[in-house]
């Protein structure tokens, strides 16, 4: 968007030397209405914005495409700064739930990705003391706006530097990682990213989904990293319909439905 935004100042300053050029090397001698170079700065102003007073008009053919040139010029370029004003802040007002906003918790949680699990997950942690009561964060590029209103959302992929940093990654205490299944090796695409979140936290707990969790490449990861095999996952939720963690958590609710 700042591109945008020096590419239209820049062709307003280019139209305003060439249109007021044009316009006062033509006009000042014969147009009574030009008595100096402001008067030329007013008349590119009032015809860039449409405005149109009529106080000082072309009298020469010259003077008229001078004229013609700042009229087109100024509509492309005022109503495109409107539009990306508007957006602009639209964006501001809503970067929360665009998952553009900083995230400055501190010892919370981050669900990486946004699947059928990590929905799961994130109707059982009110379950887990342990848990309850921690900001969350879900990172995902896989929707558009935040999922549930009582968490923080940044939109972008897990595995992006700036999109963990944006969630306060360094500082979060609990970190699940689900596998994205659009991906042709999903384990391989998970693992990737936790490799990254492991340089940038090294206190945090940090849940791996895997699909295969006898990969070749597990013994890379950190030996406090808990796998949560897929399978294990699915028939936790199918036999109690949520993501069961007790084996890592104390439950305040050990046999809900």
């Amino acid at each position: 968007m700042k591109k945008q935004f020096r590419f239209l100042g820049a062709l307003l300053i280019i139209s305003f030397a060439i249109s007021s050029g044009i316009f006062w090397s033509y006009e000042h001698t014969i147009n009574p209405s030009i008595h100096s170079m402001g008067d030329v700065v007013w008349w590119w102003l009032i015809s860039s914005t449409t405005v149109g007073y009529g106080d000082i008009s072309p009298l020469t053919l010259q003077g008229r495409i001078a004229g013609a040139i700042t009229i087109i010029t100024g509509i492309y370029c005022y109503t495109n700064f409107i539009t990306l004003t508007a957006e602009k802040l639209h964006n501001l007002m809503h970067r929360d739930r665009l998952g553009t906003a900083q995230i400055h918790s501190t010892d919370h949680i981050v669900i990486c990705e946004y699947t059928a699990f990590a929905d799961e997950l994130l109707q059982t942690i009110p379950h887990y003391p342990e848990l309850a009561g921690r900001d969350t964060v879900v990172v995902t590029d896989l929707v558009g706006v935040n999922p549930y209103p009582h968490t923080f959302f940044v939109r972008g992929v897990p595995i992006s530097p700036s999109a963990l940093k944006q969630a306060n990654i360094e500082e979060a205490a609990y970190i699940f990682v689900f596998s994205n299944a659009r991906f042709q090796e999903p384990d391989i695409k998970t693992l990737h990213a936790v490799s990254r979140i492991q340089g940038m936290n090294k206190k945090a707990r940090i849940f791996i989904e895997m699909h295969n969790p006898s990969s070749e490449f597990v013994h890379y990861l950190d030996p406090s990293t808990v796998i949560l095999k897929s399978r294990d996952l699915l028939e936790s939720v199918l036999r109690n319909k949520r993501i069961d963690l007790s084996s890592y958590f104390p439950c305040s609710d050990q046999n809900p439905s």
